[in-house]
């Protein structure tokens, strides 16, 4: 039960288990800030915020703020037992507090695992449009990106993804949504 949870701040190295073995992904994301679901001291969920991957994200997000900070929520993991019991909302809602002031935070919600943003919905999220499906070239197992060389013509079709954005002040949501 919720009321039995707490959440606290854990050390990267604490959130591989779930990430290789129970998140989809299955790989780790640049993480600043990890945080960890607890019920009666057993960890039952990770969340963790990261610099966004991409350059244009931050620019576009950010080019009027200064003194701002953009983060992504780029993993949240439960046990899948805890899945759809308002966990999820209930454990973003508190890393959110954890996360230093004057901070926004996007995440995306993928498509291809039949993902829309319930938990992002429920905590008040601005949702801000869905980037359509795209192919992504890959070389050794790796986005074209992560390569210095990159000599392979496999791409491999990425879903459409649900951007929604949090700690946006009303005065800039407004302006955002005109300019998207």
């Amino acid at each position: 039960m919720i009321e039995n949870c707490t959440v606290r701040r854990i050390k990267r190295e604490d959130t591989r288990t779930f990430l290789y073995f129970i998140h989809y992904a299955r790989r780790m994301p640049q993480i600043t800030y990890a945080f960890g679901l607890f019920e009666n001291n057993n960890l039952i969920g990770v969340c963790t915020f990261g610099y966004p991957a991409s350059p244009s994200v931050i620019k576009s997000l950010l080019k009027d703020s200064e003194n701002k900070i953009l983060l992504e929520l780029n993993r949240l993991c439960l046990k899948p037992e805890y899945n759809g019991k308002n966990y999820g909302s209930y454990f973003v809602s508190k890393c959110l507090k954890f996360l230093p002031n004057e901070t926004y935070v996007v995440s995306y919600a993928d498509s291809g695992w039949s993902h829309c943003g319930y938990v992002y919905q429920a905590t008040n999220w601005l949702y801000t449009g869905k980037q359509e499906e795209s192919f992504m070239k890959y070389c050794n197992g790796k986005h074209a990106r992560h390569q210095e060389r990159f000599d392979s013509e496999y791409k491999q079709l990425i879903s459409s993804k649900y951007r929604y954005i949090y700690g946006w002040r009303q005065k800039n949501k407004e302006r955002y949504v005109e300019e998207y």
